[in-house]
């Protein structure tokens, strides 16, 4: 079988690098040789494992690739104020895409892929175990609609000091969270970025301060005698990872059956549809 060519962006970031990093030990993956980056990145490369990566500015883009032939799949792991720009040059360039970053204008960015000849998967968290967690909470949304009518509910999350926006997988939870019945709105996630409040209060372990997802949801009766919590804890950046790989060949199957202008989820990575 034929490798697949995959454009890895958001070297030399932590998360982009280890997707970059699982690529090369798998062998149904090439590693593309180019990464867009920050325009605040002053290297012109940066090494994964063995493999030197040259790192494209935005500015620089349409050069450095106009020489070179395509990659069959593209993986965004870059900041969410590019999130709706690099969107809309993979559809220009018809580079397929994986699209991992959280944030930007997301309506626009589903408009961008239906409007194009690429397909792409888009999702605000491609650890599959909290996807399927996440299609647990939608599920009963549609099937026990006002469940928990008139219940508090809270919402923590927390992340390394580097994540810029609030968690996409919280602000998914809250739309769940609606329709079971609780008014509640994205601005009031509890969100922590201070790593000395995360080791001491929230407990999480020093070495995975620079790099965690913890979420919890809180929920209580009127009347305070029912409690319940979902919390999922993830350390490091491996489930991730793993999970974008699984993204990686679902599309890929995609393009080779010709389907263009769709958007996919992770939840259609998990069923194989």
């Amino acid at each position: 079988m034929k490798k697949i060519s995959v454009m890895v962006n958001g070297l030399p970031g932590q998360m982009a690098a280890m997707v970059a990093r699982h690529i090369l030990k798998d062998e149904r993956f090439t590693l593309f040789p180019c990464s867009l980056t920050g325009p605040e990145i002053t290297e012109k490369t940066c090494t994964v494992v063995n493999q030197t990566i040259e790192l494209i500015r935005p500015h620089d883009r349409e050069s450095a690739m106009e020489k070179r032939e395509r990659p069959a799949i593209s993986v965004d792991y870059t900041h969410p104020s590019a999130v709706n720009a690099n969107a809309d040059w993979y559809c220009k360039e018809r580079l397929h895409f994986v699209m991992g970053t959280t944030g930007g204008d997301r309506k626009k960015l589903a408009e961008s892929v239906l409007n194009s000849a690429v397909s792409a998967v888009i999702a605000p968290n491609m650890a599959k175990q909290i996807v399927a967690f996440q299609a647990m909470m939608d599920y009963a949304a549609a099937q026990f609609p006002g469940l928990f009518k008139g219940y508090a509910l809270e919402i923590r999350e927390s992340h390394q000091k580097g994540k810029a926006d609030t968690s996409g997988t919280a602000k998914a939870m809250v739309t769940y969270f609606n329709r079971l019945g609780i008014p509640f709105s994205e601005d009031q996630i509890l969100k922590e970025r201070d790593p000395a409040a995360q080791h001491r209060r929230w407990g999480i372990p020093q070495e995975y301060l620079s790099g965690h997802g913890w979420h919890t949801y809180s929920l209580t009766s009127p009347d305070r005698t029912v409690h319940f919590e979902f919390t999922h804890n993830v350390n490091g950046r491996e489930i991730y990872a793993l999970g974008t790989l699984d993204a990686i060949l679902f599309l890929h199957q995609k393009v080779i059956l010709g389907e263009k202008g769709k958007v996919f989820s992770m939840i259609d990575v998990l069923k194989g549809v």
